[in-house]
């Protein structure tokens, strides 16, 4: 065990010009900072390594300077293969500049990628992401010019239409664990996502690739074989971290309610202040179904929900999930989205997607950007800025039903509410529904094919696609439809029968709906 344990600065020795590194972490959980952190520093006094390809599903990165943003030099990253690239804004914008390679493809790709190269096989079949800008006929998940190289290939099958993406060879896995034992097993007990990392370390193993893991600490026993998340025959070295380079969330230190090692006690007293978002999260509510069923809610204003069901006590009557692998409980939000309190379970994220590319969704409640007539969506890129797609893509070409959640207008929108009524102060400068939609995340003709009931809320405004077009059923009481809904749209909506809605959506305390409630 003794010569598996280097110093970060002697574990990032290992990486070499022009190799594919794969990194650990979701978001904001999970990140391996104490190696990236050694890799900077490597980078800035050597120049070494350059040209490296960055695998990673859901950017991990704090929006500022942690995580990937610590590595953001075109020097030293030639390519980058990910998810997300919402909070690694210094990748994304050399991508952006087309000072590197950079393609989106779809978060669940990814995480299936790693299982299938550690396998061996050629690849990952699936259908999601044909008719968004993954799709070879339309972008490709190409990000800029500098990226020539196809990734994603159309392929048929049995007179069917997939994407494959082929499988490559990983030279080294950044990793992160909580504890290694001295036989080198990594468990993760105190982590509040599994993520990828044993199916990481498995494809970098079997591509004769390093497996480098940062941990929190060694414990002086072997660890209970149950709770090892990546053996030791996987592990080329370990590096102990910083406690600063070691947080379990960028919002947390560590919360055993976060790891699952302890329930938290929860209050319906606390109320959530009346704006916009607990407008839309308040309504999109009402869309969840009579049944206990699976759902998912995506980043952002959909987060919400969480505490809306929380509020008015039916957080148990769900079961909430993410894409990172919780099921169950409440999903936390901001920094610390993905992971989650009082959990039912927290599984590896590639089996998360496996049941949700398989339908296992009943509904999807995710954001949006940009939204066309044709019902159509985009949160991945819009106004010069790239998000990436996340695992919207896959959670929404598989959902049962969708519902797509987001403010009217962006850009300085400022509401009150009075006596059940709906006031927009100032609206936003920028119209969320467009003519066309700068990039496809969504197709809403291939939802419709499929038979998948499509719906949009928003605060003052709710719309449902049928026959390729969106149909206005509801505004919010004391909104004019003309110069606040339609004027506000550069496109024109189907409106032919339209309801008000429920003015206790718009009032202070509880709406105490019961489960029957027809708005």
């Amino acid at each position: 065990m003794n010569n598996k344990i280097l110093t970060a600065l002697e574990a990032v020795d290992l990486i070499q010009s022009g190799d594919t590194v794969t990194v650990a972490g979701f978001v904001g959980t999970g990140v391996p900072d104490e190696l990236l952190d050694a890799l900077q520093k490597k980078f800035s006094k050597t120049q070494t390594p350059q040209n490296l390809c960055l695998l990673f599903t859901a950017g991990p990165g704090d929006g500022h300077e942690k995580g990937l943003n610590r590595i953001a030099d075109k020097k030293l990253v030639k390519r980058t293969i990910g998810g997300h690239y919402g909070l690694i804004p210094r990748i994304s914008q050399l991508a952006l500049d087309n000072e590197i390679e950079a393609y989106n493809i779809p978060q669940g790709i990814i995480s299936h990628l790693y299982r299938d190269i550690a396998a061996g096989k050629p690849g990952v079949i699936t259908k999601t992401g044909l008719g968004t800008f993954a799709d070879p006929r339309i972008e490709g998940g190409k990000v800029n010019k500098k990226s020539s190289e196809d990734l994603i290939k159309l392929i048929d099958i049995q007179d069917q239409e997939y994407l494959f993406v082929p499988s490559f060879a990983i030279n080294v896995a950044i990793l992160r664990g909580s504890v290694a034992d001295p036989m080198g097993n990594i468990s993760m007990r105190k982590e509040a996502l599994r993520l990828d990392n044993l199916a990481q370390a498995m494809a970098t193993k079997n591509s004769n690739g390093k497996v480098i893991v940062q941990v929190e600490s060694i414990c002086k026993e072997l660890l209970p074989s149950r709770e090892v998340e990546i053996p030791s025959s996987l592990v080329d070295c370990i590096v102990v971290a910083r406690e600063e380079n070691h947080y379990q969330t960028y919002a947390t230190l560590y919360s055993p309610y976060l790891d699952g090692s302890q329930r938290k006690e929860v209050s319906h007293e606390k109320s959530l202040k009346l704006d916009y978002k607990k407008i839309i999260a308040r309504r999109a509510f009402l869309e969840l179904p009579e049944t206990k069923e699976t759902i998912n809610l995506g980043i952002g204003t959909p987060e919400v929900i969480a505490d809306v069901a929380q509020e008015e006590g039916r957080i148990s009557e769900i079961i909430l999930t993410t894409e990172a692998g919780v099921c169950g409980g409440q999903p936390a939000g901001g920094l610390s989205f993905g992971a989650g309190v009082n959990t039912d379970a927290i599984i590896c994220q590639n089996q998360q997607f496996d049941f949700y590319d398989g339908g296992g969704i009943h509904t999807a409640f995710l954001g949006m950007a940009q939204a066309d007539g044709r019902g159509d969506v985009n949160v991945s890129r819009f106004s010069g800025r790239l998000a990436g797609a996340g695992g919207f893509v896959n959670i929404s070409s598989s959902a049962r039903n969708l519902v797509f959640c987001g403010a009217f207008t962006t850009g300085g929108l400022n509401i009150k509410v009075h006596e059940g009524k709906l006031k927009i102060v100032n609206d936003g400068k920028v119209n969320k529904f467009v003519k066309q939609v700068e990039q496809i995340t969504f197709c809403g003709a291939l939802a419709e094919s499929a038979n998948r009931s499509v719906k949009f809320v928003t605060e003052r405004a709710v719309f449902v696609l049928r026959e390729g077009r969106l149909h206005l059923t509801e505004i919010a009481p004391g909104i004019n439809i003309g110069d606040e809904i339609l004027k506000k749209m550069e496109f024109q909506p189907v409106v032919e029968e339209f309801t008000i809605m429920n003015n206790k959506i718009f009032c202070e305390g509880r709406m105490a709906f019961h489960k029957n409630t027809n708005l």
